[in-house]
């Protein structure tokens, strides 16, 4: 019997990447073999990772779901499984509309794929399978990381929020803390493995710790990622500044390997849009903690997200965004147009605005932050930087014959390949040189390289080695790097 291939189809925010990271760890373990890339024969297995969030996430899926249908017609055998948050919402939805699907399962079951696929292909007939509370925790499970050099992991998964223009607590449930021990022995799990950097994900990542009582146990865990031996970058991403606290910023401050950036989603400068959205702080809040995280980390890049056009949204209320974005001079920021979305408060609110008046005011945003982005970016020139060199982030690099890295505090780098280099320069490897010239959405260094470190990253990503770990689960909640744990329950590199 031959070994069946699988492909995964990820849509959606960096929580769907991760999950389907452990998708893809479950299906190697129950025997699968990822499909090779760009081959004419499809999977024997295609999973889609779907996402609510985004606009058209529907449509978008049932037409890519419309093009499989010839492919399952000429091959019944190839099974077709819907995950993730529009499976969560839309349940046996999704087998009405299109039938050749044989597995659709939600955001609380990821550990259940495998079992669900088997029963399919035994009973001939579509399985779903949506629960309402997680039935185990993702970390729990095994992932095939896509990253020979940055990892994903979770804090939390679900969020306490009530934003009127957000499903996602209603589809990824309420905020449910991982104890610090499970996070630190990930973290050093993939350390092993050669990663350099991680990201610590969540939902509303610094009310980490509500579940066991403590409100800085968020700051505490920045703090014991640094005294991991071996991890060079700690990120975090989103931060909800209702929660944002003094001591996460001394521990950013503080803390060598956290880098100086943070991205925290403003969404409206107007007070009143702000409490319309049920954002539980307002726009001098916000401001202020930006100020103390600039005078903590004057190099810090801040990025945010900001939706443009919320229903009931005055020209008053725009001019209060873009004044607070003229005050905070984020470093970039993702702009949305406000769309409905069904199942969200807001999507029955009245005063929906037209398109062509929110289309204006987004045009206005993106120009003013781009003059800024543009601006800030200028005054790195001259600098020297630190890249770690990255897979995929250049889409010119091979008609420009430059290479890209991210800095340290997260801005792009197109960079020359030339100068005091150790060998050729793999993703994974870590780089210095000097900031020429400045765009608003990147950074060019076309001056030679003084120094290039090859790293293990940089090995296995050139060996076609990506780390697999194995799902980390202990013992009571605790802070501090972990006790060592035996090989097998660090992960391999298999």
């Amino acid at each position: 019997m031959s070994t069946k291939t699988y492909e995964i189809r990820t849509f959606g925010c960096q929580m769907n990447v991760h999950d389907s990271e452990r998708l893809a760890g479950m299906l190697e373990d129950a025997g699968y073999v990822r499909a090779a890339g760009g081959g004419e024969t499809p999977a024997d297995v295609v999973v889609f990772n779907t996402c609510a969030v985004r606009e058209n996430a529907d449509n978008r899926l049932y037409g890519t779901l419309g093009h499989m249908r010839p492919q399952k017609d000429i091959n019944p055998d190839m099974q077709i499984a819907v995950g993730g948050c529009l499976a969560q919402k839309d349940r046996d939805t999704i087998v009405k509309k299109a039938p050749w699907v044989d597995v659709v399962f939600g955001t609380h079951n990821l550990g259940s794929l495998p079992t669900l696929l088997e029963r399919a292909r035994h009973n001939q007939e579509a399985e779903v399978e949506i629960l309402e509370s997680l039935d185990v925790f993702p970390s729990t499970l095994p992932a095939r990381r896509d990253s020979a050099y940055s990892g994903w992991v979770s804090v939390s998964v679900g969020c306490n929020n009530t934003c009127t223009f957000c499903i996602v607590p209603s589809l990824r449930g309420k905020e449910k803390d991982r104890r610090p021990g499970e996070i630190l022995s990930e973290v050093e799990a993939l350390v092993s493995e050669g990663v350099l950097e991680v990201t610590l994900l969540g939902q509303n990542v610094n009310a980490y710790g509500v579940e066991f009582g403590d409100r800085f146990a968020f700051g505490k865990l920045l703090r014991s990622c640094g005294e991991i031996d071996g991890l060079e970058r700690v990120r975090f991403t989103s931060p909800h500044p209702r929660d944002f606290t003094d001591d996460v910023i001394e521990a950013m401050a503080e803390t060598p390997n956290v880098c100086p950036q943070l991205h925290m989603p403003l969404q409206s400068g107007s007070d009143r849009i702000l409490k319309a959205m049920r954002r539980s702080y307002r726009s001098e809040r916000f401001l202020d903690i930006v100020g103390k995280v600039r005078q903590a980390m004057p190099e810090a890049a801040i990025t945010t997200d900001i939706i443009v056009g919320f229903p009931g949204e005055t020209e008053e209320d725009f001019e209060a965004t873009m004044d607070v974005v003229r005050r905070a001079r984020f470093s970039s920021a993702f702009t949305f147009q406000y769309s409905k979305r069904p199942g969200t408060p807001a999507a029955d609110m009245p005063d929906q605005l037209p398109k062509e008046v929110v289309q204006q005011r987004y045009d206005r945003l993106v120009a003013l932050q781009n003059e800024i982005s543009w601006d800030e970016n200028k005054k790195i020139v001259g600098r020297e930087v630190e890249l770690l060199v990255a897979e995929g982030e250049g889409r010119k690099d091979a008609e420009t014959h430059r290479l890209t890295g991210r800095a340290r505090d997260g801005r792009l780098v197109h960079f020359t390949p030339t100068g005091a280099l150790d060998g050729e320069i793999r993703p994974g490897d870590l780089v210095r040189t000097t900031i020429t010239r400045a765009a608003p959405h990147h950074l060019v260094a076309d001056t030679e390289i003084t120094g290039h470190r090859r790293t293990r990253a940089g090995d296995h990503w050139e060996e076609g080695v990506r780390p697999k770990t194995s799902g980390v689960s202990l013992g009571l909640p605790s802070i501090g790097a972990p006790a060592p744990q035996p090989a097998a329950q660090q992960g391999c590199a298999c």
